[in-house]
């Protein structure tokens, strides 16, 4: 009998479980790239000395948002799930505990809560990797800027990703997702208190 594991390897070739995963993983993600742009500006405009701090705040965010990723959608699709056994068996009359019918589902939620708990952690890892060369190879101010950038990039490989599996024009899907990127990081450099610190 085919492990959950091995059943949610086998359930990444039906695209209809590859697209609730797309979603997850890309709506997570978003929100995660958002969160460390606004933390990375932030903490720089708030005076925060040096980029192990920054670092640290943004591992914080990232052990936040990914638990609360994968969590979120185990919970949900576990009840989803059961929802849907619970009709198949009223309409079947027939009772689908350990059958290929459950494993599938529970495969399928494996394969969603993994991929939402992904989504963050590339989103706020990535951008923070400049504030780990901060001091030798990096300023706070262009660790701060490169990192702003990495984000705004993300966002744009995002957009254009689903662009183009959407049949849109993959590069205004990009420009669309990467416009946020610096959306957040205007509206933090122009939040009470940002700008008065920046100039101490």
């Amino acid at each position: 009998m085919p492990s959950i594991r091995d059943t949610a390897v086998r359930l990444l070739g039906d695209e209809d479980v590859r697209s609730i995963s797309r979603r997850y993983f890309v709506s997570n993600g978003f929100d995660g790239t958002l969160t460390c742009i606004g933390v990375v500006v932030g903490a720089v405009l708030s005076g925060v000395p040096d980029g192990v701090t920054v670092v640290k705040i943004g591992l914080g965010a990232a052990v936040g948002l990914g638990t609360s990723a994968v969590w979120s959608v185990w919970e949900i699709e576990r009840a989803e799930t059961r929802a849907e056994i619970l009709r198949i068996e009223q309409a079947m009359l027939v009772d689908l505990d350990d059958t290929r019918v459950q494993r599938d589902r529970q495969g399928e939620r494996l394969v969603h809560a993994t991929m939402s708990g992904l989504g963050p952690l590339i989103g706020i890892l990535v951008p923070l990797s400049p504030f780990v060369l901060e001091g030798t190879v990096f300023s706070m101010v262009e660790a701060a800027l490169l990192a702003v950038g990495l984000g705004i990039a993300i966002l744009g490989v995002f957009g254009a990703y689903m662009g183009s599996i959407s049949g849109q024009r993959w590069y205004v899907a990009a420009a669309r997702m990467a416009l946020a990127g610096l959306v957040v990081a205007v509206i933090n450099v122009f939040l009470p208190g940002s700008r008065a610190h920046a100039q101490d």
